[in-house]
């Protein structure tokens, strides 16, 4: 095989690229994995900020891959990014998020309660922890299984980095917010923490009533506390703090003057299954998806940005068999996804032979999406 080689593409011109979004404040990206998320959130954030609006493009991605989209590396804490706009960025790490659910120092698969402190800072049992040292209580909890007796937490990477989102969504600092989120599963893992921690303080606070007459003589069971009663509503505490944490997420997104919420896909039967799925997990939660952008389709530029440029090199639908054969994998899915367009704005982003990544891309891909 010969070798290949890619020529630069030449300078876009900064006047064709968007300055500002028609959005609202906070703008998500969703889908299955590998369709182009961070390329979209990177590219609308740069164009939110080009008009001078303060904004925050947020990874929960536990793969990150915005420092390589946006060619600077971006840390774990929100960091302003560029001199001539006011573009800033932030990498949530799961491993390093601070909160009730946040893993332990021992990996992932260390208890995710322990080291918790109450919301006056009270530790808990044994390490300062929620879960440990419960002696035979987990036999009422349901088994070895259940988080609170030391098994794997339902969503804890998620809820350790909802924690971060839901201060980064407050935040003062930033008009517009543009989340690339995790892939479909961990998104919709993340949605459904609230219900997850209803449950879960609701089986507290009976345990709680049926062992307050006891506690005196079961302390032992906590750790050897003096107070194990004390420590409990503190764990509670925590619990109905970040649930409560998540509902206000949950509220924004189902608000669509403040949110939208986007989902991404490629031209291919797989994603468009996958994307019908997440659009129907989404409304049965009430988070209503106003815009589908469709990346990566074998198209001209032209005809999906208001500027045509010269580097641009469509696939050859004409003369390349396997262009044709491919556009014709294309139409198809994207003749099954009909019904999933019905009242929604649709976004395309063509198939570019050049890496997207860098500013000027960025600012090309913001034009298809503006």
């Amino acid at each position: 095989m010969s070798d290949l080689s890619v020529e630069p593409i030449d300078s876009v011109d900064e006047a064709d690229l968007p300055a500002g979004v028609d959005a609202p404040e906070y703008v998500l990206y969703g889908g299955k994995g590998g369709v182009g998320k961070t390329t979209c959130a990177a590219a609308t954030a740069l164009a939110s900020a080009r008009d001078g609006t303060p904004t925050l493009v947020v990874s929960t991605d536990p793969a990150h891959s915005l420092s390589d989209t946006l060619g600077v590396d971006v840390p774990d804490e929100p960091t302003r990014i560029a001199e001539e706009t006011p573009l800033f960025a932030v990498e949530i790490d799961p491993e390093t998020a601070a909160g009730p659910f946040a893993p332990g120092e021992d990996g992932p698969d260390a208890d995710p309660l322990e080291g918790a402190a109450g919301p006056d800072g009270a530790a808990g049992p044994e390490d300062g922890g929620l879960g440990m040292g419960m002696g035979g209580l987990e036999d009422l909890l349901g088994g070895d299984g259940h988080p609170l007796a030391g098994g794997a937490m339902p969503g804890a990477d998620e809820a350790a980095a909802v924690q971060l989102l839901l201060e980064y969504l407050d935040d003062p600092r930033f008009d517009r917010v543009v989340v690339d989120t995790a892939p479909t599963g961990h998104t919709l893992r993340l949605l459904e923490l609230p219900d997850v921690m209803d449950s879960m303080v609701g089986r507290l606070l009976s345990f709680r009533e049926k062992l307050s007459g006891m506690m005196g003589s079961v302390g032992g069971l906590f750790g050897g506390s003096d107070d194990p009663e004390a420590e409990m509503e503190a764990g509670m505490d925590d619990l109905q703090e970040l649930s409560t944490k998540i509902e206000r997420l949950r509220t924004a997104l189902r608000d669509p003057d403040r949110t939208d919420f986007r989902v991404v896909m490629v031209p291919e039967e797989m994603s468009v299954v996958e994307s019908e799925r997440l659009v129907d997990r989404l409304e049965e939660f009430g988070i209503p998806v106003g815009t589908l952008v469709v990346n990566r389709v074998s198209e001209e530029l032209a005809d999906v940005a208001s500027f045509d440029e010269e580097w641009f090199v469509a696939p050859d639908t004409e003369n390349c068999a396997f262009c044709r054969r491919r556009w014709e994998v294309q139409r198809t899915a994207l003749e099954r996804a009909q019904g999933l367009f019905r009242g929604r704005e649709i976004k395309r982003v063509p198939l570019f032979a050049e890496p997207v990544h860098g500013e000027e891309m960025l600012g090309v891909v913001g034009a298809c999406l503006d």
